[in-house]
């Protein structure tokens, strides 16, 4: 049973999924007697940033002089105490507001109010400052109806063309009499302004003078409930705030940098009280006195204190170019692996996060790089990784990718950079396994497809979404994600075609490739169907396996143009030639992609040209992954087939693996051999190069793919009466029978294939197999496993019953019947 675990993983493919419409027997066996198989191969290494810098030494940007720094230096005198806006210089729109203006109170004609002009221009003129006091009284407005005859006022204020707007600085004449102190005189004007005022919810015998007694009121409780606040502001900053702060400047003037414990807890309960007061923010009107106060305390160069002094700035919403240093001192802290403990006990996490959520790219684009820069060296660290998640990270870092996306092109650039610092910190935070369903739930995979359309000209930025869909793309709700994406093959082609050059880039675009169509027929056919795909793919295929090579002679031009190179190592030309082998692998699996891969010339000729430069000593994961490939294609034996015109050569090819010392590339090897030995001129080479013998020495292997694999290669040899004799002097059919006993019952496919080899062994039963004792042993196995109620047993143990059951009845009971009858022509019943 041990063995026939060991074949399970390879037969998954064609076991009918949960959840799918269920095959016939016969449907399982038929993709099953194939033979093909989807290839693996490891992801890619990703490096560990050793420095941790925002753009590393090996950044290929396309603006890469004009980043900013990593290094720089910060001092209590960068910072403005008077807290600044940005200086944008961009002229600030006028607001969309209408005043409310004072209405008179003349029920029957409002604007009676408003005095004629005066005559004389200069006596205006000295009364005007007299008049705006009088305005601004609370008993001034009195007068005023908020309800009658606003509409009026409203159109007389706002006049329409061709009229002139009323100007609201002219006062009754009564009321400068009146502010003056001097004697008042009623008249026609004073007589209109006292008469009753009609308005809803006040009773007409309500007089002019109780209105404007009810406004002053009211007017006046406005004031005094805000005098009353700043009061209250004002009692705790005199008695909880400056107290505060005078001991964090006295105990800065006498501290130095290894005690800085007391200011660290002075900074929290300064906090706390702010908190308390709801005075965070822009609330406080002496925010300033505590900014200057904070900012003097950086230059104790302690990135304990400076954690919490940046805490408090942000709490008290910093902007301008105190946001940038304070997100820059943040950064610099970060810089230092020994510091992340510090970021653990503290919620600097929060106010950056904060920061990341809500602040707008055009105004703060260099903030937030920095802040992002910080958390992508944050996320390197596995406990941090860990709180980030927690503190919903992925959920801001998706809005603000959404941010920067629609940032205007005069921010094209400062989006650039910071979806560098970005898209490195998905990258480790794709890393942990509770990412995954969050890289799902919040679209990011699809969010990163919108940033590569946008910057495909950025290396940097494509390097590190290729790290993280290669990561990704292992696991089935990620490529399910990935596969459902619009245009998803079509963009990734067209990034190894511009990127060509970049191997790092290339091989993880690569692998992603070939982790979709690993397991999915449909993605194997919307690769292939691209435009371009093959050329795309050849055209890579012919860039790194030409690499460090010297240049072949003109008279034998290569099937491809060559394009020059950048030197590399053979590693590295090798690992993508790994990826995209697997890729062409895994898509000829599909019934429409193989037949026209198998044809394209070009194709076998970089496959046949591989095994011809590469050893599997220095090349091994290489070598095999071509011959799986070639043994895909070696299915499809249609006339036009490429590969079916290059059989031979192929065939004297795989002596290079039979030969090696690789269990793998000897299993490749045979499995190519059982395919293109159904060719007569590759039968004879096989005998006459002592290769049956080698495969005959498989049988006694204990695993059951080699077994497999050998059978096959056996079922065609002895299709030729001289094999037979050959490869009985060899053994082959006791081995066979060996076989039968010891794997039989755990796999059927295998029993079935066994027992076809040793019917064409004994010529359909017209040549005598095996000694007496032999015969009789294998009379009893066949006996055994006809036996529908024992087979069933056995069937009944093991995890793909539908698959052993279809194998059972449609691979091994017509062989094994065949044979049994052969062995027993006189006693045969059926």
């Amino acid at each position: 049973m041990a063995s026939m675990e060991r074949k399970q993983p390879i037969l998954t493919p064609f076991v009918p999924r949960r959840n799918a419409v269920r095959k016939t027997s016969a449907e399982i066996v038929s993709e099953a007697r194939q033979s093909l198989r989807v290839q693996s191969t490891q992801r890619p290494f990703t490096p560990r940033d050793g420095h941790r810098q925002l753009f590393g030494k090996s950044s290929a940007g396309v603006d890469r002089d004009n980043r900013p720094p990593s290094t720089f230096s910060l001092h209590a005198q960068n910072f403005e105490f008077p807290d600044s806006r940005p200086g944008s210089g961009t002229r600030l729109s006028p607001l969309d507001h209408k005043p409310h203006l004072p209405v008179p109170c003349d029920d029957e004609d409002p604007f009676k109010a408003f005095p004629k002009p005066p005559a004389d221009p200069l006596e205006a003129k000295k009364r005007q400052p007299r008049t705006r006091a009088r305005l601004l009284r609370a008993g001034s407005l009195t007068t005023l109806s908020p309800v009658e005859g606003h509409k009026d006022v409203k159109e007389r204020v706002n006049p329409g063309p061709g009229q002139k707007q009323a100007s609201l600085k002219r006062l009754p004449s009564s009321d400068h009499t009146e502010a003056r102190g001097g004697p008042h005189k009623p008249g026609p004007r004073r007589a209109a302004s006292e008469s009753r005022i009609k308005q809803p919810g006040v009773s007409s015998s309500v007089r002019p003078t109780e209105c404007r007694a009810g406004q002053t009121t009211e007017l006046g409780n406005g004031d005094e409930t805000k005098r009353k606040k700043d009061d209250a502001e004002s009692l705790v900053w005199n008695n909880r705030i400056a107290p505060l702060l005078q001991q964090l400047e006295s105990m800065a003037a006498g501290s130095s940098e290894g005690s800085v414990d007391p200011l660290c807890d002075v900074c929290d309960r300064l906090h706390g009280t702010l908190a308390e007061a709801d005075m965070l923010g822009r609330r406080c009107k002496r925010r300033s006195g505590i900014l200057r106060t904070l900012f003097r305390l950086i230059d104790l160069h302690s990135a304990r204190l400076n954690l919490h002094i940046s805490t408090l700035c942000l709490a008290l919403c910093v902007s301008g170019n105190n946001l940038l240093n304070i997100c820059k001192l943040i950064f610099q802290i970060s810089r230092s692996e020994s510091n992340d403990i510090l970021f653990q006990n503290n919620s600097i996490i929060d106010s950056f996060l904060g920061v990341l959520s809500k602040e707008d790219v055009s105004s703060s684009g260099e903030a937030l790089l920095y802040c992002v820069g910080t958390l992508k060296f944050l996320s390197g660290n596995s406990e941090i990784l860990r709180l980030l998640l927690d503190k919903n990270c992925v959920g801001v870092a998706q809005k603000l990718i959404q941010r920067l996306c629609t940032a205007r092109e005069t921010n094209f650039t400062t989006s650039g950079h910071i979806l560098v610092q970005l898209t490195a910190a998905l990258r480790n935070l794709a890393d942990h396994p509770d990412a995954r369903p969050l890289f799902v739930s919040f679209s990011i995979l699809s969010e990163l497809f919108v940033v590569l359309r946008l910057h495909h000209k950025d290396p940097d930025i494509c390097t590190n979404i290729s790290r993280i869909y290669s990561k990704l793309s292992s696991y089935s709700e990620c490529r399910l994600a990935l596969a459902q994406t619009p245009d998803c093959y079509q963009l990734l082609l067209e990034l190894l075609s511009k990127h060509h050059q970049k191997q790092d880039l290339v091989v993880r675009l690569l692998f992603t490739l070939g982790n979709l169509t690993a397991k999915s027929d449909e993605a194997r056919l919307q690769l292939f169907q691209v435009e371009g795909c093959m050329d795309t793919l050849l055209q890579l295929y012919v860039t790194y396996q030409h690499r460090n090579r010297p240049p072949l002679p003109q008279t034998d031009p290569p099937p491809l143009s060559r394009p020059q190179a950048a030197p590399a190592s053979v590693q590295e030309e090798e690992d993508v030639l790994v990826k995209l082998v697997r890729v062409l692998a895994n898509m000829c699996i599909h019934p429409a992609v193989g037949p026209a891969l198998a044809t394209n010339t070009s194709c076998i000729q970089l496959l046949v040209e591989t095994l011809e430069l590469k050893t599997v000593l220095e090349s091994e994961e290489l070598m095999v992954n071509v011959a799986a490939t070639i043994n895909n294609l070696s299915f499809y034996q249609e006339e036009s087939s490429a590969l079916r015109r290059s059989q031979l050569t192929i065939a004297k090819l795989m002596l290079k693996l039979v030969l090696s010392s690789s269990m793998d590339a000897m299993l490749e090897a045979t499995r190519v051999y059982g395919n293109v030995s159904q060719s007569k001129d590759v039968r004879d080479f096989i005998m006459q190069n002592k290769v049956h013998q080698f495969v005959v020495t498989l049988l006694d292997s204990k695993s059951t793919e080699m077994c497999f694999a050998a059978c096959g290669v056996l079922t065609n040899l002895t299709l030729d009466p001289p094999n037979r004799l050959s490869l009985t002097v060899e053994g082959a059919d006791a081995k066979l029978v060996d076989c039968l006993r010891d794997f039989g019952a755990g796999d059927w496919q295998l029993a079935g294939q066994v027992c076809q080899a040793l019917w064409n062994m004994s010529g359909g039963g017209s040549e005598t197999l095996l000694d007496t004792q032999e015969r009789e042993s294998l009379v009893e196995i066949l006996t055994t496993y006809l036996d529908e109620e024992e087979a069933l047993r056995w069937i009944e143990n093991e995890d793909i019953k539908d698959y052993h059951r279809a194998c059972w009845e449609l691979e091994f009971l017509p062989a094994a019947q065949k044979l049994l009858k052969s062995l027993q022509p006189l006693d045969w019943t059926a």
